[in-house]
Formats: structure tokens, sequence, C-alpha cells
């Protein structure tokens, strides 16, 4: 195992749309695990979610974050993000543009539009983690 060079985990997290696993902490003091899709902003990154979601309480009440991004083939890979997240008290424009962005990102280009509208609407959040600490090792298995 070995650590990415410098700055090498912005190339890893956006050279092809790998599912983020996001952890917040539950009210009782749990983990709480859920898949995201995101993407960067510079250094941030950035995910939509329902403003009433189990997430967005979590967040709400304590935002401190870890997002866990992995390359599940050999010889593996990861990168671990601990920090902040917030509300970036989106307008309706700005939402929906990152709404058909991660669309476009996950689903194809062909359908961003879509997932677009069907992610961008008044009951869902833009949030950017702001990074802390992360962690970022590839070559696990050699």
């Amino acid at each position: 195992m070995s650590r990415m060079p410098e700055g090498a985990w912005r190339d890893f997290l956006t050279s092809k749309p790998r599912t983020g696993k996001l952890a917040t902490t539950r009210k009782n003091g749990a983990p709480h695990v859920t898949p995201i899709w995101f993407d960067l902003d510079g250094d941030e990154i950035v995910f939509t979610m329902g403003e009433t979601s189990v997430k967005s309480r979590n967040i709400a009440r304590d935002p401190r974050v870890t997002l866990c991004v992995d390359d599940d083939t050999p010889p593996f890979a990861f990168v671990i993000v601990e920090g902040t997240a917030a509300n970036s008290q989106a307008d309706q424009e700005e939402l929906l543009g990152w709404a058909t962005r991660l669309g476009g990102r996950y689903m194809g280009a062909d359908r961003a539009e879509e997932y677009g509208k069907r992610n961008g609407v008044p009951s869902e959040l833009v949030m950017r983690i702001t990074p802390t600490r992360i962690i970022a090792e590839w070559a696990i298995a050699d």
C-alpha cells in the first residue's frame, strides 16, 4: 500500500463516477452511512440531498462528516475525506445546475437534464464538504 502523491486524490475522485459513502452522526451518537453522488468544486466536495433526510438532520446538528470513496478492483485504492458539511444556501438555478451536473456525471450526458429536473427540486439542498483531513492510498494489494 502506498500514499497517493499530493493532489492525486482529486483525480481519483473525478476520474470516473464512483459512489461515495457519507458518514454522519445520529443524535444518539450512532454512525449513519449513506451512498451519495458527488463532484468537486475546487477542493470542496459537492452533493445534493433531501432537506428532510436523516443525513440532513444529522449534518444540521453536527456538521462533521467523513466521505469514503474506493476502487474495488485490484490493486484497489481509496480516498477518505474528513471535513465539515454545510448547506450552500443555493438558489433554485444553482440547485438545478448541480443536480444536472451530477446526473450527467453518474447517468451520462444524455440523461443529465432528466436527472437535473428530477433532483433539482425545492425540497433538495446543495451541500459542500470542506476537507479538514484527506487519507488517500492506492496499490493496496501490491
